[in-house]
């Protein structure tokens, strides 16, 4: 097997460390501009030392760096097949009748399985310490930590009354506690109600109690009351999860809270299209790995390198665009979420292995 043979091994050793490289570049990068802005936001914060930051910072970016992994795959794998052709080893390959498929048999396999590992063991760690950072910049920074963001608190509930949607600004004690709540009350038919504003609410079993309440109705004179009672069927655990962003959920966790919050009655399109998204990054990459190839496996001395790079790193990026513009459509609800999720790493290999074909096979 062609992975397995001398060849295949030092090409498998060539992609892995190139690829890693590329990757520890983009990390690097990542965290000295992510500790910057901590710092920016850190010295109107008393108490709190540059290396407390720089710690800080360490947690948070292993969860920005995933996000640019198929451009660390793109990059590496690029540098790697225009090394191979500057020193004529890619000449010699071909020479001896080694078809570009056989070729891209190990930094397909390598990339497939770097794929896995960072589903089935990167994320999960990155995702854990990106819930320790959130906690720790929640008691550092307070609620000015995303002062250029609406953080707010979104849950849509069912209830024995019928529905409602619950705005808060901030939840404490484990999510028993709501700040500055507003609540849109529906009947079961659908028909709205009225609108509800409490300074405060709280989450008692099968009901949330919501003090100096202020109640608008249809046709009605807006009225204040003490107490209002509304009907819900949510538990404490379910209206933290609704604070936590799909990225922060490890991947082996991603199934069972979307079960969770659709039994809930809440939005869990989120946590679907996450878990697809991680499902479908393997072949992501050696859709990255494909493009790599149409655009860099031409021979170095016949010119054009840099154009033909420009031209891979271009199709990269407008792959990694349709992924987002994929994940917005499937989070809007547009697109279904394993349809989100998969149709760029599908369509992207196809496209690439199409070109392949042309390039190889005429």
């Amino acid at each position: 097997m062609m992975l397995f043979s001398t060849l295949g091994l030092y090409l498998s050793r060539r992609f892995l460390k190139t690829i890693f490289f590329v990757f520890l570049a983009l990390f690097v990068v990542i965290y000295i501009a992510d500790f910057v802005e901590l710092l920016r936001r850190g010295s109107d914060a008393p108490g709190v030392s540059s290396t407390f930051l720089a710690f800080l910072t360490l947690l948070r970016v292993p969860s920005i760096a995933e996000q640019i992994l198929p451009f660390a795959v793109l990059g590496g794998t690029m540098i790697a097949f225009v090394a191979l052709s500057r020193r004529l080893e890619l000449v010699v390959v071909r020479s001896a009748g080694v078809s570009v498929w056989q070729f891209l048999t190990p930094p397909t396999l390598i990339v497939l399985l770097l794929g896995i590992l960072s589903v089935v063991l990167y994320n999960p760690l990155a995702a854990d310490l990106k819930q320790r950072a959130d906690g720790i910049e929640t008691r550092i920074f307070g609620k000015t930590a995303r002062a250029d963001a609406d953080t707010s608190l979104w849950i849509r509930q069912r209830s024995i009354d019928g529905q409602a949607i619950v705005r808060a600004e901030r939840s404490s004690d484990g999510g028993q506690e709501l700040g500055a709540v507003t609540a849109f009350v529906y009947d079961q038919d659908g028909r709205f109600m009225e609108r509800v504003e409490a300074a405060r609410a709280t989450l008692l079993p099968g009901f949330w109690t919501m003090t100096d309440a202020r109640i608008s109705a249809p046709g009605e004179e807006p009225q204040v009351v003490g107490t209002y009672l509304l009907a819900t069927n949510l538990t404490p655990e379910q209206v933290t999860q609704s604070f936590v962003a799909p990225a922060s959920v490890p991947f082996w966790d991603l199934a069972d809270i979307s079960a969770k919050t659709e039994a809930a009655g809440l939005d869990a399109s989120g946590y679907r299209l996450q878990f697809q998204s991680l499902l479908a990054r393997p072949l992501l990459l050696v859709a990255m790995v494909f493009i790599a190839a149409s655009f860099s496996l031409r021979f170095f001395r016949f010119g054009g390198v840099s154009r033909m790079v420009s031209g891979g790193v271009a199709s990269g990026f407008v792959l990694y665009v349709a992924t987002k513009l994929a994940s917005d459509l499937g989070g809007a609800g547009v697109l279904s979420a394993p349809v989100a999720a998969w149709l760029p790493a599908v369509v992207g290999s196809m496209l690439g292995i199409l070109v392949l074909l042309y390039q190889e096979d005429g």
